[in-house]
C-alpha cells in the first residue's frame, strides 16, 4: 500500500507485461532494466512490481480485458476498485468511514476520521496492531491520496463528492456481481438505478 501508492499510469503501462504468457521473465527484465517504470532504485522497482502483481491477481483476468476496452475515466475508477479488492483495510476505510460519513450530516472525511478507524481496526486485529504509528499514518495518507486521485475528496476542505461516471461502462460491476462498488463510489441512488438499466 505505502511502497507503491496508487500509480495508475504505471500499472496501466505494466499491464501488457502482466498479461503476457512470459510475465515472470518480462517483469524480472523490467526490474533490471527499468524501461517502463523509470523508478531510480532497483529495490523500489522490486516493491512496485510485487504490488502490481498483487493488484493484477486480486481480480479475474477478464477484468483486465474489460479494463483495456473502457474510457480513461472508467479505468481510473477500475483501479480504485482494484485497490479496494487488494487491500482489505482500504475496503474497510471506504465502507466504515467514507460511506458512513457520506450518508451522515457532514458528508466529509478527514485524516483524523481515517486514523480513528485504523486504531479501531488495530484494537481487534493483531497484525495491524503490530504496525508502528509511522506505518499507520502512512497507510492513512495513502488512502486519503487515493480518494483525492479519483475525485471523491476535496484536498482543501475534506468534503466528499458524488462523481460523474460513464454509466454504461459502470454496468460492468453489476455484471460481475460487485454491486457494492457503485454505493462505495458514493453514486446517488438515481444514478445507480440508471446503471442497472444498462446491466439488463
Amino acid at each position: 500500500m505505502t511502497a507503491c501508492g496508487f500509480m495508475h499510469t504505471e500499472m496501466k503501462a505494466m499491464l501488457p507485461l502482466l498479461l503476457s504468457p512470459d510475465a515472470d521473465v518480462l517483469l524480472k527484465q523490467e526490474i533490471a532494466e527499468n524501461n517502463i517504470l523509470l523508478i531510480k532504485s532497483e529495490a523500489s522497482r522490486k516493491k512496485a512490481v510485487a504490488e502490481f502483481k498483487r493488484r493484477f491477481n486480486a481480480v479475474p483476468r477478464s477484468f483486465w480485458e474489460w479494463y483495456d476496452s473502457v474510457s480513461e475515466n472508467t479505468q481510473l475508477w477500475a483501479m480504485f476498485f482494484v485497490s479496494l479488492k487488494t487491500y482489505r483495510i482500504f475496503f474497510d476505510f471506504q465502507i466504515n468511514v467514507v460511506m458512513n460519513n457520506w450518508n451522515g450530516i457532514s458528508q466529509s472525511a478527514t485524516y483524523n476520521d481515517i486514523l480513528s478507524e485504523i486504531y479501531q481496526i488495530s484494537s481487534k486485529n493483531a497484525f495491524v496492531d503490530g504496525w508502528s504509528d509511522e506505518t499507520k499514518n502512512k497507510v492513512v495518507s495513502s488512502f486519503i491520496t487515493l480518494l483525492r486521485k479519483v475525485g471523491l475528496l476535496d484536498a482543501n476542505t475534506s468534503q466528499l463528492f458524488s462523481p460523474q461516471v460513464n454509466e454504461e461502462e459502470f454496468a460492468y460491476f453489476l455484471k460481475i456481481n460487485e454491486a457494492w462498488f457503485l454505493e462505495a463510489c458514493l453514486l446517488e441512488p438515481y444514478v445507480i438505478n440508471r446503471i442497472k438499466s444498462f446491466a439488463l
